[in-house]
């Protein structure tokens, strides 16, 4: 399948005593299917997939199949240090009903190109489905250049949509498609969507992300696709305060959990330790900003 449009990161809501919130799950599945993004992935980082159990893992990608009910694709994050347990998970989300794995290459010392094309091209030839690469170097502490990026969809076909996560963006998306000629690579940008507008320009196919107000993402891609980049634009800076206020390294979950508890979605923005959670100035701090974005930008749909 081709991977275009707006897919978002579903985080993983907790109750107070640390236990999954199903019903409030369900609820964030809603609010993002609602929205009319292209897609939904589970158990990213924003998911917290790290402070996840196994069980819990399986518990949350089918929560969210479920939810879903084929309405829409889901992608689940299947990373792990080891070709053989990445593939273990990554067969598990299919026989789940997964469209697609999203995966980091492993991480392991002294880590080189080789073992990251046949990490990929091991995965490849066990799956039926798409896998997504996952660039992002905090995670697995290796950084893909283009060119092996490049190689990596050149040789392993179901490999072809890339999630890029290490700056500067728009430039590696340039560059990426510059050595992916003759034949089709989707790149889907991340890091809040920070960086939409910019990487649209150089080539994305969208965002792979998890903004709290998804229809922010939806509204810039469609206007961008439909030609109308000046109103693309247009909406995606007004919509700039809350993304960058959102993306604040170390508190950045905790903050999208908030805003979500505001929409409804959300029962507790509970984050798990040693994740941490908002201090009364930070919260009071985002109730300015959502209040500005509403009665200055004209946001109607922001919650305050």
């Amino acid at each position: 399948m081709k991977f275009r449009g707006v897919y978002s990161v579903l985080p993983t809501p907790f109750r107070g005593d640390g236990s999954i919130d199903i019903p409030s799950l369900e609820r964030v599945v809603d609010l993002y299917a609602g929205a009319g993004v292209n897609g939904l992935t589970a158990l990213g980082v924003t998911s917290e997939v790290a402070r996840l159990e196994e069980g819990e893992r399986h518990q949350v990608l089918e929560t969210v199949i479920r939810r879903v009910g084929g309405k829409l694709p889901v992608v689940a994050g299947t990373s792990a240090d080891g070709s053989m347990v990445c593939i273990q998970n990554s067969l598990r989300a299919q026989a789940a009903g997964a469209a697609a794995v999203m995966v980091s290459p492993p991480r392991m010392p002294k880590l080189n190109s080789e073992a990251v094309v046949n990490h990929y091209a091991s995965l490849g030839a066990t799956l039926d489905i798409d896998i997504v690469v996952q660039d992002y170097p905090p995670q697995s502490g290796y950084t893909m250049e283009p060119a092996l990026l490049a190689r990596i969809a050149r040789e392993v076909p179901k490999a072809r949509t890339i999630k890029l996560e290490d700056p500067p963006t728009p430039l590696k998306t340039s560059r990426i498609l510059e050595a992916c000629k003759g034949y089709e690579v989707n790149i889907l940008g991340g890091l809040g969507g920070v960086y939409l507008i910019e990487e649209l320009l150089a080539g994305a196919a969208g965002a792979m992300t998890g903004f709290a107000y998804p229809e922010m993402l939806v509204e810039v891609v469609k206007l961008y696709n439909a030609g109308d980049v000046n109103r693309a634009a247009d909406a995606f800076y007004r919509y700039v305060p809350l993304m960058r206020f959102e993306f604040q390294q170390g508190i950045g979950m905790a903050l999208r959990k908030e805003v979500l508890r505001r929409r409804g979605a959300i029962a507790e923005a509970v984050i798990r330790a040693p994740g941490v959670s908002l201090d009364a100035r930070t919260s009071d701090a985002l109730d300015h900003l959502l209040h500005w974005m509403r009665e200055k930008q004209g946001v109607e749909w922001i919650s305050v």
